[in-house]
């Protein structure tokens, strides 16, 4: 299961960078379905990914350092914070979506750094 985690946090690092890079491209040139789907993309592959570790901690397996959990909680709030946030206009909603989704893939970089 340690494996399954690891492997889907390499896929969702790949999957935020991915679905920023569209929603950036999408606020210059107008947004498609694609960056929609990209972005809830994202956002379920860091749900999974938290789900999967509260799996292993059901397991009493735990990261060698605590930040590690830090990091991932502040990683999934931040791509589900625009749904709060994020301003009416489509576009600027969709800068908020990027934005936050590129920070997330930052915070899932460092939470990846310290789960060992």
């Amino acid at each position: 299961m340690v494996s399954v985690h690891a492997v889907l946090g390499i896929a969702v690092l790949a999957i935020c960078v991915g679905a920023d890079v569209l929603g950036i491209a999408g606020y210059r040139r107008g947004a498609g379905g694609l960056v929609s789907h990209a972005l809830v993309l994202a956002q379920t592959g860091l749900i999974a990914q938290a789900a999967v570790g509260l799996l292993l901690l059901s397991d009493d397996r735990r990261a060698p350092d605590r930040l590690h959990y830090a990091y991932g909680a502040f990683a999934l709030g931040a791509v589900l914070a625009p749904w709060f946030y994020a301003p009416p206009d489509a576009r600027r909603r969709l800068l908020w979506f990027g934005g936050t989704t590129l920070l997330a893939a930052a915070l899932a970089t460092r939470a990846f750094m310290t789960g060992g």
